[in-house]
């Protein structure tokens, strides 16, 4: 995408970061290299692999996975074999090779194989992307021709180094998240916890908005102008995934800010480098942002140095408001806007679905948000909701500021990537500042207009001072309750009010928020006094303890049951929730069709 479509193309010096050591493309050029010679006999000793007798069965092509440390063992036994290695690939610490059909299962035996798997299924799938990424709201037109993500990768920015905290539904181990270290799992903070469920994506949201996010297919490796793997917007920053929403994609604010809380106490701990938090959720609560809990939760995100990109809310214009957190004004409130996949903003609106502001706080840039097309979580909720939104066998369609608010995500880790010292309001700036007006759009419903990463890319550093936010900051110290708007969690024929958490205990709001300011509500699995025990609350169990007058005991929420559900051949089978009855927060994802 030229400059010219977007915005002006300022000259600014150029950054870069280094992830790790040698490139993992040098490191198998060598070893492939160093495995031909072998074969050879020109280098290296003799081994059982080296000496085994040649097949005579037919070749059948395969994907080799190696373990750290392999060295060059499963090279040499493939050609022991009678085989031939094959190209890299890097991504996945893998290659390709032809092997003879009868000597699979002693290679799958050979020290430093991690897995072979057979390569039949490849071609179709390259289909199944190629048809998706013809659409106007494909990932490959998305990053190729309207957001610019495409110009950054070129230059080298591709989110590497950067983590991306996704609290949503979870996340599903689909291609696209299969690279060993691809996905960090943070706690479960929802009843699935101690189900076959954890972490997994029953809803299938999660999965959806971390794959705009920073999806890359395992076979990908080129980035810009690869229509036949799925590519996200930051392809190589890191996914951490904190679920908050069950099977209904549902829950309560408590659970939200326990969730934004966990990621601002671990966000540079255990190698982890937090940077951006995605909230493609909220509520209709309309507290001062200076008291509301949730909104004080995002804000301390902001402040401890991790931008946080949310969705303003899918009510639609005309509605004069952004959903809550994206109302508090240090937070980058992003909305949707049909680009009908063109170059150019001639042809683009704001997406009828999303908010607009009230003047005085609009959203504060728009990004493709209509028919969007990532990944999809077979068998979850949605999928079996909305089967006509299905494209293909991998791939989901969605709109709504959801989807807008993980593009931007995307856009924050590749400026990150390309900036590492960038504070989240300089990030917020220079998004705003390069933003594409478009010319038949009002401004409370785009702000500073669509997202320009060709711009951004080239614009200047801002000056910190010159672009630090001076607005009033949050304490917290309000209503949970208010928090929650008209939204309600109901456990059991029960309804969560009042200021008490999702497990019915009493919320002292000015205890939590000096507790998340000082970074003490975390302490291992216990959060302001509520246990999620090896990730998950104490075991399910509360035997003998009345909360209202109900009783929950042993793994029964008033007949709450997981029977029968299974994750097998990546699809949720026989999931059954029966006597559940879950009313929460709403997720910012319009529609799905």
């Amino acid at each position: 995408m030229s400059s010219n479509q977007r915005g002006p193309t300022l000259v600014a010096p150029s950054y870069g970061v280094t992830w790790g050591g040698l490139p993992m493309f040098a490191k198998r050029a060598m070893t492939v290299g160093v495995a031909t010679l072998v074969a050879a006999g020109v280098a290296g000793p003799a081994s059982a692999a080296t000496t085994a007798q040649p097949s005579s069965a037919d070749l059948v092509s395969v994907i080799v996975r190696e373990l750290d440390g392999a060295g060059n063992a499963p090279e040499r036994a493939i050609e022991g074999y009678g085989g031939e290695v094959g190209r890299a690939l890097d991504i996945i610490n893998a290659f390709t090779a032809e092997v003879p059909v009868d000597r699979l299962d002693a290679l799958r035996a050979v020290p430093g194989v991690e897995s072979v798997t057979e390569d039949a299924g490849l071609e179709l799938s390259s289909v199944d992307v190629e048809e998706q990424a013809a659409q106007a709201g494909s990932l490959y037109t998305i990053a190729n021709e309207v957001t610019g993500a495409s110009d950054m990768w070129d230059a080298g920015y591709t989110g590497r180094g950067v983590d991306v905290a996704v609290i949503d539904s979870g996340i599903v181990p689909v291609d696209g998240f299969q690279t060993r270290g691809k996905v960090v799992y943070g706690p479960d903070l929802t009843l699935e916890s101690n189900s076959p469920a954890k972490n997994k994506d029953t809803y299938g949201h999660g999965t959806h908005m971390a794959g705009i996010i920073a999806g890359r297919d395992s076979s990908a490796s080129t980035l810009s102008g690869n229509s036949s793997d799925f590519v996200g917007m930051a392809p190589d920053a890191r996914i951490v995934s904190i679920k908050v929403a069950d099977s209904k994609g549902q829950t309560d604010v408590s659970q939200a800010i326990a969730a934004i809380d966990w990621v601002v106490h671990n966000r540079n701990k255990n190698g982890m480098n937090i940077r951006v938090m995605n909230m493609s959720f909220g509520t209709d609560g309309v507290q001062d942002y200076l008291l509301d809990p949730l909104a004080y939760a995002a804000e301390q995100a902001w402040h401890k140095g991790i931008v946080v990109v949310v969705a303003v809310g899918n009510e639609g214009f005309g509605t004069g408001k952004v959903n809550n957190p994206a109302y508090d004004p240090y937070l980058l409130a992003v909305g949707s806007a049909t680009t009908n996949g063109t170059a150019t903003t001639e042809d683009d609106v704001v997406s009828p679905f999303s908010n607009d502001g009230d003047g005085t706080r609009n959203p504060d840039l728009l990004a493709p948000g209509a028919g969007v097309v990532s990944l999809r979580s077979a068998g979850s909720n949605l999928d079996t909701t909305y089967p006509a939104a299905r494209v293909g066998e991998r791939f989901f369609r969605g709109s709504g500021t959801s989807q807008a608010a993980a593009v931007v995500s995307g856009a924050a880790a590749l400026l990150i990537s390309q900036r590492p010292s960038l504070t989240p309001d300089q990030v917020k700036a220079l998004l705003m500042q390069s933003a594409s007006l478009l010319p038949n759009a009002e401004a409370s419903g785009q702000g500073s207009g669509l997202l320009n990463l060709t711009s951004a890319k080239d614009a200047p550093t801002p000056a910190a001072d010159k672009v630090k936010q001076s607005h009033k900051v949050s304490t917290g110290v309000g209503s949970l309750e208010a928090s929650r708007g008209s939204v309600h969690v109901t456990v059991g024929g029960r309804t969560v009010r009042g200021e008490v958490d999702v497990r019915g205990r009493s919320f002292d709001a000015r205890t939590w928020a000096a507790g998340m300011r000082n970074q003490a509500n975390w302490n291992g699995m216990t959060w302001s006094g509520m246990t999620w025990s090896g990730m998950t609350w104490s075991g399910m169990t509360w035997s003998g303890m009345t909360w209202s007058g109900m009783t929950w005991s042993g793994m029964t929420w008033s007949g709450m049951t997981w029977s029968g559900m299974t994750w097998s051949g990546m699809t949720w089978s026989g999931m059954t929730w029966s006597g559940m009855t879950w009313s929460g927060m709403t997720w910012s994802g319009g529609e799905w069709a």
